[in-house]
């Protein structure tokens, strides 16, 4: 299954100077308890803001130079697009899409992602770079609600 994971707040933001712009650990806990077994496809500058693979997953980079992440770390590996990252994922193991909005955007697009994992973070927040989901084809299938964040899936609609 290939999926999209995303935490988002409520003003449209999902990043800023690099980083998240909120720390929850439950959004955090929810993330690993999902990828860790798993490939992570990620932009280069997402990659870039965490600096290694995470543990537990093979790491997919796209980047335009993917001989700049090539053999760095054995779990990590690079494509020159999100279509050829999918086709070097395992087919026995779920694939994350885990930004950026480029990819987000384009992952949705191709219709390449079956679920998505939504944090909405009931906050608004400074930040530089905004991301909203187009959820249309997709269905709302579970949902768990506090005071800070919902957790949210999707699933495409069949």
């Amino acid at each position: 299954m290939n999926a999209l994971i995303v935490a988002i707040s409520r003003n449209g933001f999902i990043g800023h100077a690099g980083k998240i712009p909120w720390y929850l650990p439950a959004d955090l806990a929810r993330f690993k308890a999902l990828t860790t077994g798993n490939v992570l496809v990620m932009g280069r500058r997402t990659y870039d803001s965490i600096g290694k693979p995470l543990p537990g997953r093979r790491t997919i980079v796209v980047t335009s130079n993917p001989l700049a992440y090539e053999g760095r770390f054995p779990s990590l590996s690079a494509a020159r697009t999100l279509q050829e990252a999918l086709g070097m994922a395992s087919p026995t193991k779920d694939v994350f899409i885990a930004g950026g909005a480029r990819l987000y955007r384009e992952a949705l697009e191709r219709q390449a992602v079956e679920r998505i994992y939504l944090t909405e973070v009931h906050r608004d927040v400074h930040g530089d770079v905004r991301y909203m989901p187009d959820l249309a084809g997709f269905t709302e299938v579970e949902r768990t609600n506090t005071a800070e964040y919902s957790f949210v899936t999707y699933d495409r609609a069949r």
